[in-house]
């Protein structure tokens, strides 16, 4: 870290037992690395607050592929937003459920859409929209 600035950071001593026990579960090295993963949360999440930052996320969601018209469903949702879906895995999770990772490019706004869209679809068993950052803000 050729530019690192240190600073000081004064807090409740319970606070800071809390912390360190918190990092030492995570496998933090330091405190500082932990201090900059909470830093870039919080900025990621501000990308997601604005409905103009392009953002990626991924769409996760679990089903069983005997529900009748249910996959031809998700594939014609996922060909109308060609655009934003940037790619899928599927997997057969057993003889009866599937797991579908869909990763999802777009405006804030537009990929929560989406995902609504597809989590709220009957027969879906479990979804998740997770979301991150292109990374371009992040240092």
């Amino acid at each position: 870290m050729s530019d690192a600035v240190r600073f000081g950071v004064s807090m409740n001593k319970k606070l800071l037992v809390e912390f360190d026990r918190l990092i030492k579960e995570k496998g933090y090295k330091n405190r500082s690395e932990a201090i900059r993963k909470l830093i870039r949360e919080k900025l990621v999440q501000k990308e997601w607050e604005s409905s103009k930052e392009e953002i990626v996320a991924t769409i996760t969601m679990v089903y069983s592929h005997e529900v009748r018209e249910l996959t031809e469903r998700l594939t014609e949702m996922q060909h109308k937003y060609y655009k934003q879906i940037i790619s899928t895995m599927h997997i057969h999770l057993d003889e009866h459920n599937c797991l579908e990772v869909l990763a999802i490019r777009g405006k804030a706004d537009e990929v929560k859409s989406i995902a609504d869209r597809l989590l709220s679809t009957k027969g879906i068993k479990h979804g998740q929209l997770t979301t991150t950052s292109t990374g371009r803000k992040l240092a």
